[in-house]
């Protein structure tokens, strides 16, 4: 119970924002410490507070189905990737969040190529709460979560009561109706 004398309720401030969900992936220049990199970076940005971060995972990359000849046997080729999930609460906005992850990747030297291949680090917004965005640069939630095991094996683990807000299904339901053949392992350290 909350009582009224004066002093702000630090529980109450602790909830101030809204929760997000981040996928972290990379394969290039020693993965699992660019990933630790930019985890440390994530829980030191304004406006963010690190809640719970997954294990680390062993993922095979996994090609998109809009890759053309001349990029396939490139993708299929390239080293395997280190992916977690991170909860944080926010203040900032969807699209403030957004440019705040690719001040991340960019201050890691993220160069942006082809679609799958390889990468230094790659932070998605995977969930904003409970909210839809669909707009021309963020689309929320993430358009392919749903199809990857490497995003719903960490989610799983930090949030698999979660409910998709477009699915109206848990993560946990999501993992266990995907029936893709995706290699994921867990990282042990």
């Amino acid at each position: 119970m909350f009582w009224d004398c004066g002093i702000p309720d630090r529980r109450a401030v602790m909830l101030e924002g809204t929760l997000a969900y981040i996928g972290i992936g990379a394969n290039l220049q020693d993965p699992l410490a660019q990933c630790r990199t930019a985890i440390e970076r994530l829980s030191g940005a304004a406006g963010i507070t690190l809640e719970r971060i997954s294990s680390f995972y062993k993922t095979k990359p996994v090609i998109p189905e809009s890759a053309g000849p001349e990029h396939r046997k490139e993708l299929e080729n390239q080293d395997w990737f280190v992916n977690a999930a991170a909860e944080i609460r926010t203040v900032l906005a969807p699209r403030d969040l957004l440019k705040a992850l690719q001040l991340i990747e960019n201050s890691t030297g993220r160069v942006r190529t082809v679609r799958g291949g390889p990468r230094i680090i790659d932070l998605d917004l995977l969930l904003y709460g409970q909210e839809i965005v669909r707009e021309k640069e963020l689309t929320v939630p993430h358009p392919e979560m749903h199809r990857r095991l490497f995003v719903l094996e960490p989610m799983c683990e930090i949030a698999s009561y979660l409910i998709h807000p477009v699915f109206g299904v848990s993560m946990r339901g999501l993992k266990d109706r995907l029936n893709d053949q995706q290699t994921v392992l867990r990282y042990h350290l």
